[in-house]
């Protein structure tokens, strides 16, 4: 194997059944994964959980790969998208059936006492209420062609959808975004603090 190999090299290996290919594309992705899972839940905790079942889930339809540019991680965004998804249904009929419990058998979760933890969660909230106006899929093209970095025709693998849906939803969901952060307006005069723009550009395909 040459001393960089692709994730192509790699992928093609890890389909014959070579697990230590797998292992360095884990390596090489995993932390971009849990940037996206956390992103999109809201929880770093559900994020580090969730980076485990989307490489399971990914070796298991390893054969069904599809790169773009010789890259992988397109479309382990797509992997991860889907398993978010099914997390989600998930947990909504957990705390369905919770809701019917006795309020004595229901124990709360343990507090976190890392304070910069906590402030990543905070923050990460604050985030995600901002979102919450967007529907799902105006969501994803936000967070992975603006948090995550990729262009079109890769959010286009990821998302399943077809470049030009990105390209539209993706303008639409900057405009609702912006109106959902968007200051209150100025109080008693003062001088006017500059609002700090978002990070709402994303690389064109060529």
């Amino acid at each position: 194997m040459p001393p960089h190999p692709t994730d192509g090299v790699l992928w093609r290996r890890a389909t014959a059944g070579d697990r230590e290919s797998f292992g360095v594309l884990f390596d090489r992705h995993a932390e971009a994964v849990r940037s996206y899972c956390a992103r999109r839940t809201g929880s770093l905790d559900a994020a580090d959980d969730l980076v485990s079942i989307v490489f399971l889930e990914a070796w298991r339809r390893r054969e069904e790969v599809e790169l773009v540019d010789d890259l992988a991680l397109p479309w382990l965004y797509g992997v991860a998208r889907r398993t978010v998804q099914r997390r989600w249904r998930t947990a909504v009929r957990h705390r369905q059936a919770l809701s019917r419990l006795p309020a004595s058998m229901v124990e709360p979760d343990p507090a976190d006492g890392v304070a910069a933890r906590l402030d990543d969660e905070r923050h990460l909230e604050r985030v995600r209420v901002a979102m919450t106006e967007l529907n799902a899929i105006d969501r994803d093209v936000i967070l992975l062609c603006v948090w995550q970095g990729l262009d079109y025709a890769s959010a286009s693998v990821a998302l399943g959808v077809p470049i030009g849906t990105v390209r539209s939803r993706l303008s639409r969901a900057r405009g609702r975004l912006r109106d959902a952060v968007e200051p209150d307006p100025p109080g008693p005069p003062g001088p006017p603090a500059d609002p700090a723009p978002l990070p709402l550009t994303v690389q064109e395909h060529r």
